[in-house]
């Protein structure tokens, strides 16, 4: 059996990252309709969906300039869907809140994204332009894979996992894995380098969610037995 081409492998990885891509994106949907439903996004936070659509953002500008369709695809999608859920948190938010949201996108998302453009389109010239943008790219990428740094360290200090959804965390990990191969395949270390992060972050995220997944109901359960203990 013939070994497949590096174009083949770089196709399938492409089409593979942009499904599971997709699927990522909308893994917080039950977060957002939780938020819906309550009317109120209090306890959760929007720094991680800002960092995102930047991400996305820079990524579908190093994806023009760089002619990929696998990237401009997904990322296109991914501010979509980032600005509904950012406009989603703020409508629901308390009035300081929706305040420091916007100011935060308008920082991230105009100012920071319009900053890079500017820069590299003016002043940037050649092969150096994509250069710079990828570095960018690349270093954004492992924000948004950090983020989710200070739910993690939530999840430990109040032994729940309320907020912190496990499709996400399942999908980022496949998600990663993806894009990994695929910027190998391409030679594109911009995309392949951050996924490794992404990988293991995704993994610690999957770890500590079953291990505090039942933690409240035991914290929970505890305290009803310990109410109803005879002395």
């Amino acid at each position: 059996m013939a070994f497949l081409s590096v174009q083949t492998l770089a196709f399938i990885f492409g089409i593979s990252g942009n499904i599971v891509s997709f699927m990522v994106f909308l893994a917080p949907m039950p977060t957002f309709y939780t938020i819906y439903k309550r009317k109120s996004s209090e306890g959760f936070q929007a720094l991680p969906y800002s960092v995102a659509l930047l991400s996305a953002s820079l990524l579908l500008y190093y994806a023009f300039l760089k002619s990929d369709t696998y990237i401009i695809s997904i990322n296109g999608i991914g501010c979509l869907i980032e600005l509904i859920y950012l406009l989603i948190y703020i409508i629901y938010s308390p009035k300081k809140t929706k305040i420091s949201t916007s100011g935060m996108i308008l920082l991230f998302n105009v100012g920071g994204l319009g900053v890079i453009m500017a820069v590299t389109l003016l002043v940037v010239k050649g092969s150096s332009r994509l250069t710079l943008v990828g570095w960018v790219c690349a270093v954004i990428n492992l924000a948004v894979f950090a983020s989710p740094l200070n739910i993690m360290r939530q999840v430990i200090r109040t032994k729940s996992v309320e907020f912190m959804p496990f499709a996400l965390s399942f999908f980022l990990t496949i998600c990663s894995k993806m894009w990994f191969f695929y910027g190998f395949f391409i030679r594109d270390y911009y995309i392949a380098l951050p996924n490794v992060m992404g990988f293991l972050f995704g993994i610690a995220q999957m770890t500590l969610y079953f291990i505090y997944k039942d933690a409240k109901k035991d914290v929970d359960l505890n305290f009803t037995l310990e109410g109803l203990r005879i002395f």
